[in-house]
């Protein structure tokens, strides 16, 4: 039997359903009667669906709930039309797609929907994965990661399934030991201070080493190394682009500027 479920009455919910088949409508009228719309597929629409994903990701970093509102119903707008397409194919449609994920969450959540105990977080992501290995059928814990994922996201997604099965660092302070072990290691293969040629494939390998451990770390402190890699390129772009626009008013360019005189620049921009 369920655990204790709580079921909050939702007063819009009314609202939100015709909302969502009114959606259904406009897609229907917009896949028989507009052109461009007749003519989408599934591969057609897949670049524009990883544009709006990125979209949305850059309003959800920038803190914009306005422009998060309007790139979810994008992203809805896509899905949506992915599961017409898949209604023509004689595939799936949206309700199918709608109930799958929902008997998915059912039964990822026994804690919730069944009589196993979860008393927290980790014991949560541990029974999720190892029930998505029973489901799947993969051979491998990593079988789920995709292929075309970014490195950085791969190696985070890698290090979280590895750690859902029990194969992880027990405490930080080792973790730590591996980033200073990884680092000495990338140092010896690529100083700087040495004369001798640089063995460019083994200096990528022990730096591919040292990134995968400083994820690690992060992932142990509760940092995204995603998230934290973009904010320091966003900073470092508004400090660039003052440079840019504060040498231009004084009559300079940057191509005749020396990097002492772009570092005055550069300082200035860090006390905003």
């Amino acid at each position: 039997m369920p655990n204790s479920i709580i079921t909050t009455p939702d007063p819009n919910r009314e609202q939100k359903l015709k909302a969502f088949d009114r959606l259904l409508t406009i897609m229907d009228e917009l896949r028989e009667n507009c052109p461009w719309d007749k003519k989408q597929t599934l591969e057609s629409l897949r670049h524009l669906t990883i544009e709006e994903t990125y979209e949305l990701s850059d309003a959800i970093l920038a803190a914009d709930l306005d422009e998060i509102k309007k790139e979810l119903g994008d992203l809805m707008l896509h899905l949506v039309f992915y599961a017409r397409i898949g209604w023509e194919k004689k595939a799936f449609d949206i309700g199918s797609v709608l109930n799958q994920v929902c008997d998915k969450l059912v039964r990822r959540h026994p804690h919730i929907y069944g009589d196993v105990d979860a008393s927290d977080e980790e014991v949560v992501k541990a029974n999720w994965e190892k029930i998505k290995l029973k489901e799947k059928g993969n051979q491998s814990v990593l079988g789920g990661v995709p292929n075309s994922l970014p490195a950085l996201v791969k190696a985070m997604r890698i290090q979280e399934k590895a750690r859902g099965v029990g194969f992880d660092w027990e405490k930080k302070e080792q973790v730590w030991e591996k980033v200073e072990e990884e680092m000495n290691e990338f140092r010896n293969e690529f100083d700087v201070r040495s004369d001798r040629p640089i063995d460019q494939d083994k200096a990528q390998h022990e730096f591919g080493d040292l990134l995968f451990s400083l994820i690690n770390y992060a992932r142990f402190v509760d940092i995204n190394p995603e998230e934290a890699l973009e904010r320091t390129n966003r900073k470092f772009i508004e400090r660039f682009q003052y440079l840019e626009s504060e040498s231009k008013k004084d009559g300079k360019t940057l191509a005749e500027m020396s990097l002492a005189e772009m570092d005055e620049y550069w300082e200035r921009a860090k006390e905003l």
